[in-house]
């Protein structure tokens, strides 16, 4: 999908999305925080065609995905949907599938650089079993839209979560893509990428290889629960999660924060220092404009910074007072392990 340019943009008042992980689709039509709003009210719809899709056949496929994955799939019922994510030996998140069975294939969709990297490794654990794991982003796109049920017609992804994201991604046939945009029955106009993010901001939903780099465990997102089971049976980086949940903690863990300052002031970037007491403590992954909370962020940050801390976020040409947020809320509880060695040193 190198130089990928949406359909979509033929829309009256697209303006592209400049660079990073969302080229080739609209940035916004006009207004991101009417396009924000209209979402959140659920209405309107947002082209994310520039997003890869898989699609996983075979009778193998669910236990095969089962055995790979950190999520419980070898029992997903067909028009079901699921989150999971393929590990490092280590137990760094390597790739966030977003999942959805039809019967007869598991399909997934996942960022636009990863797809290679992903069919690659899947193709590699086949063995001898009856599966095989496709990259069909030349024929299938996906739309998101705030609507939590099915479509009529198309295979969607019900998201299982909800929040200020939550909604179906339609699989649409990418040469239907325009059709299915202006159909009649559509409700509402099209919404920007910039708009979706800040609902995700909001959300506190983290984005592979955007919130995520190569030192990521599951935890520090806030993955366990939704994207990891931690019930099911072994997995590559198994190991790694157990201990992390059983023995210890995260050393990061992903936060929001309220950042001061007005529309006009330019949000802060990606990798800006945030600074506790002049120390730095993590790094803004996503900035965003709300339409009601006005410039928030996701950041990742030290595990022992306090929930409710203010922090400054410091760019190359100026530093913003903000305050934190948990999303991944630390714990000061002795987990089992920690309470057993404890009482051991005791003795």
């Amino acid at each position: 999908m190198d130089g990928y340019r949406s359909p979509l943009l033929d829309l009256p008042g697209a303006v592209p999305s400049e660079g990073g992980p969302d080229a080739g689709v609209a940035a916004h039509y006009g207004d991101p925080l009417r396009e924000q709003r209209q979402l959140a009210e659920g209405v309107g719809f947002v082209d994310l065609s520039h997003r890869a899709v898989v699609r996983i056949s075979g009778p193998d496929r669910l236990s095969w995905l089962h055995n790979l994955t950190t999520q419980k799939l070898d029992t997903l019922a067909a028009g079901a949907s699921a989150e999971a994510l393929i590990l490092s030996p280590q137990g760094h998140v390597e790739h966030h599938l977003q999942l959805v069975d039809d019967g007869e294939s598991t399909w997934a969709h996942v960022e636009p650089g990863a797809v290679d990297a992903l069919v690659g490794f899947l193709t590699s654990m086949r063995f001898m079993l009856q599966v095989v794991p496709s990259d069909v982003t030349a024929d299938w796109a996906v739309v998101w839209e705030p609507i939590a049920v099915p479509h009529a017609t198309l295979l969607s992804r019900v998201d299982p979560q909800a929040d200020a994201v939550s909604g179906r991604q339609v699989f649409v046939p990418r040469a239907e893509l325009m059709a299915f945009a202006v159909a009649d029955d559509r409700l509402g106009p099209a919404g920007g990428v910039l708009a979706l993010e800040a609902l995700r901001v909001e959300a506190g939903r983290p984005r592979f290889g955007v919130d995520t780099d190569h030192r990521t465990i599951p935890h520090e997102m806030g993955w366990i629960g939704s994207a990891v089971k931690l019930d099911k049976g072994c997995y590559r980086g198994q190991e790694t999660v157990a201990r992390v949940a059983n023995l210890g903690r995260p050393p990061r863990r992903l936060v929001r924060l309220h950042l001061d300052g007005s529309e006009t002031e330019q949000l802060p970037a990606a990798d800006s220092d945030v600074l506790l007491d002049d120390a730095v403590i993590g790094r803004v992954t996503t900035a965003a404009y709300h339409y009601e909370l006005g410039p928030i962020a996701l950041a990742v940050v030290k595990y022992a910074t306090p929930d409710d801390a203010s922090v400054v976020v410091r760019t190359t040409e100026v530093a913003r007072s903000a305050t934190l947020e948990a999303i991944v809320e630390r714990d000061d509880a002795l987990r089992p392990g920690q309470a057993a060695r404890a009482a051991f040193r005791v003795r």
